[in-house]
């Protein structure tokens, strides 16, 4: 049975508004959310986009993100002094032999940043931030790998549905995350494909470890990525009764420079199986 032009173009004007919303929608997600097989589903991306009315990209379609959001080097000049002395606590939590997740995000460069200039012994890395990648390959004792997926040239990272295929194979001693907003139910980012990738990490990881400057508090995004109780640490710099605020769990886990760091299994203890994180 042929379907009417006028339920066609209601279908893709919401399929256009998901993209804008959202900027980075993966096919699956568009047939979940418009109950409509892959096919039809392509179908709709193709003609959307030789109308101009948004861009596609392999696995999903990713609207004005990279041209919107504020680019790496944009972000990493602001407050690059609380960035650094976040990077050198959590350097104490890197360890020989180790196997580490460095995420996305100007924080996480500063950590890397911060290591290359004080080695702590051989170690791997998995990373989809390009900066991170290169700043960490000029020494000798960080064997890199970089992720698949897509390349964002303004936000210097890889992204896409590659990337979750890339952790799979993968255990990491400890995941260096990032996130858009923190608030009293958890942490918030801003695109789908971004958690579809921390989710995946904080699956294989033993411990997770964010990075958020005080701007951050309060602040929701467009995504909700995890609750407190699937968060394992969160370094910042912001004020502890103003964390308390946030909720009595997002205290327990706020880790500030210059404090006690957090407990971390050793390198190699490994017990078996990954923690279970409720996401």
């Amino acid at each position: 049975m042929k379907v009417p032009r006028e339920v066609i173009e209601t279908r893709r004007r919401r399929l256009q508004e998901l993209v804008a919303a959202h900027r980075y929608v993966p096919i699956h997600e568009l047939c979940r959310r418009l109950g409509v097989s892959e096919a039809t589903a392509r179908r709709d991306l193709a003609s959307l986009q030789k109308q101009g009315r948004l861009r596609r990209t392999h696995g999903g379609a990713l609207s004005d993100f990279n041209d919107r959001f504020p680019s790496f080097s944009e972000r990493r000049a602001r407050g690059a002094a609380g960035k650094r002395a976040m990077a050198e606590a959590a350097l104490g939590l890197l360890k020989p032999g180790g196997t580490y997740f460095f995420d996305s995000g100007t924080t996480v460069a500063a950590l890397a940043e911060a290591l290359a200039a004080n080695p702590v012994g051989p170690m791997r890395v998995l990373t989809l931030n390009l900066p991170v990648a290169d700043i960490l390959a000029a020494g000798r004792d960080v064997e890199v790998h970089l992720t698949g997926g897509r390349i964002l040239r303004r936000q210097s990272v890889l992204l896409g549905e590659a990337v979750v295929r890339s952790i799979g194979g993968w255990n990491f001693d400890a995941a260096f995350l990032s996130a858009e907003g923190m608030d009293s139910e958890g942490l918030w980012n801003s695109e789908l494909s971004i958690i579809a990738h921390q989710h995946a990490v904080v699956r294989r990881a033993r411990r997770n470890v964010f990075l958020l400057d005080a701007t951050k508090l309060g602040k929701r995004a467009a995504h909700f990525l995890l609750p407190w109780a699937a968060v394992d640490s969160v370094l910042s710099d912001a004020k502890p009764r103003d964390v308390a605020r946030l909720a009595p769990e997002a205290a327990g886990v706020l880790w500030r420079p210059g404090g006690s760091p957090p407990q971390v299994p050793e390198v190699g203890e490994r017990g078996g199986e990954l923690p279970v994180h409720f996401l």
